[in-house]
């Protein structure tokens, strides 16, 4: 005689096979229709990047971006360590958030979340069904659109309060453009997709500060003269007040540690109090706003000082929320795959620096973080980055390269990768799949010795998933 709960297990196994078809097939479904990021296609013009088909779609939808307030972030790097910051501060504060980003470390539902969890696969799979006539009516509808899509009526359906959406490519033509945002923030600008969005920074510029609304405020991380020139030229001519991160909020950072690190962040009228509370000179009754991160990196004080402007012009613009609600949003803020250690002894730590910019971000937390460690680099890129300006900054801290590649369309040969990093001077291998290169540098690791994997968020999701999956397999063993 078969044991009731035996049977019920095998109802719930059937059941979750059943999803898990449903989910994939949702999934090849949307990966049908034409992704430009998966092309290698250098035209961004009106007949390829334009919003009418997004608009079009979401008209037939009911507009549903249009019932709730949005915070709007682009940027080059840091716009998701950003978005995540804001997001996680205006949950505590007691509103019901919607959070859309891409792409996705490991799995597809982690792009729309409302309150912070991934909209689930059963939802995601009933939103295709239910909306494919509509889909099916746009002509040359794109994947990124239809998601955009989707993730503005899921929040709609789930009543969220406040959302915030990160670009996707570039920003004046990106899909998320037709929001008209509560206030809008560009993040750190450089160099990345020229064959797409121009091949000089002032180019790469304009585009991100096609974001900026008419009447609407834009808040500005640090930025290089000729991109911060052509951003203010933009918020001028569309009657946009301009917050400089910098200037109007001023931020340094404090202490830092594996653990975390804390900055101190202050306006700019009040340098004269934060003048005196560096010199000692006893002033009572001011001191900075000590904040606490659990991110790494330096570059991780300037995006939490964007996120903390933001939140104020948010509040000016009627959200309510306190500093306590702030600190206890940075505090808690969660970002994989961003400078993230997943073992101590040895040291594995994954990144998603996939150019020059963040490579040099990298280098500088790997001095800060892990001074006097060897380190075995894993590195993985798409053949249309910078692997010869990323090479320039890591090299100097690298003394072995591990190449592979990710199942990505794009994927770099990892053949040359080892080329070049033979040019650089440094020893380098081929190991495919990522899974036997994992375990490859795992090997070439001592106790005085960090694995770094860099080079494309494909890659860093991929060694992410594995050693997660690794861990989970060693405790059922034990169990």
């Amino acid at each position: 005689m078969i044991k009731p709960g035996l049977i019920e297990e095998n109802r719930k196994l059937i059941v979750y096979m059943d999803l898990n078809v449903q989910y994939q097939s949702t999934l090849d479904y949307l990966y049908r229709y034409v992704d430009y990021s998966l092309t290698r296609s250098g035209k961004y013009d009106p007949h390829v990047f334009n919003l009418d088909r997004i608009n079009r779609l979401l008209e037939l939808l009911g507009n549903p971006h249009k019932k709730y307030r949005i915070i709007h972030v682009a940027g080059t790097k840091g716009k998701g360590s950003v978005s995540a910051m804001m997001e996680s501060a205006l949950r505590v504060a007691g509103y019901r958030t919607g959070f859309y980003t891409s792409p996705h470390l490991v799995e597809f539902t982690e792009r729309i979340k409302v309150n912070g969890v991934d909209i689930s696969k059963d939802e995601l799979v009933d939103l295709v069904e239910e909306t494919k006539p509509l889909i099916e009516s746009v002509e040359r509808i794109t994947t990124f659109e239809i998601t955009t899509a989707l993730s503005f009526l899921f929040f709609a359906k789930k009543n969220v309060d406040v959302a915030v959406i990160e670009v996707g490519l570039g920003g004046r033509l990106d899909a998320t453009n037709v929001v008209q945002p509560l206030v809008s923030v560009i993040t750190s600008l450089s160099m990345d997709h020229m064959a797409v969005l121009g091949n000089t920074l002032e180019k790469i510029a304009y585009e991100k500060a096609g974001i900026i609304k008419p009447g609407r405020p834009v808040v500005v991380s640090p930025q290089k003269s000729e991109a911060l020139d052509e951003v203010e030229r933009v918020a001028k001519e569309r009657g946009s007040r301009l917050t400089l991160v910098g200037r109007d909020y001023r931020f340094a950072p404090w202490q830092h540690s594996l653990d975390g690190q804390t900055m101190l962040i202050w306006r700019a009228e009040e340098q004269g109090q934060m003048d005196a509370f560096l010199q000692e000179e006893g002033l009572q009754g001011w001191e900075p706003l000590e904040v606490f991160l659990p991110l790494l990196g330096q570059h991780q004080v300037q995006n939490a000082a964007t996120a903390y402007a933001a939140l104020q012009v948010a509040q000016q613009e009627g959200l309510v929320l306190t500093q306590a609600d702030i600190l206890k949003g940075f505090a808690f803020v969660q970002w994989p795959g961003r400078f993230e250690i997943l073992h101590r002894s040895p040291a594995l730590i994954i990144d998603s620096a996939h150019n020059r910019d963040s490579a040099l971000k990298l280098r500088l937390a790997i001095d800060d973080y892990l001074p006097g460690k060897d380190v075995v680099l894993l590195f993985g890129a798409s053949d249309d980055k910078d692997v010869e300006g990323m090479f320039i900054e890591l090299m100097p801290r690298v003394c072995q390269v591990i190449a592979s590649e990710s199942l990505h369309p794009r994927a770099m040969e990892a053949e040359k990768i080892v080329n070049l990093a033979h040019q650089f001077g440094r020893p380098a291998v081929v190991v495919k799949p990522i899974e036997n290169a994992l375990k490859y540098a795992l090997q070439q690791a001592g106790p005085d010795t960090a694995v770094i994997v860099a080079g494309s968020m494909f890659v860093a999701a991929a060694v992410r998933e594995l050693w997660f999956a690794n861990q989970e397999e060693k405790r059922e063993l034990k169990g």
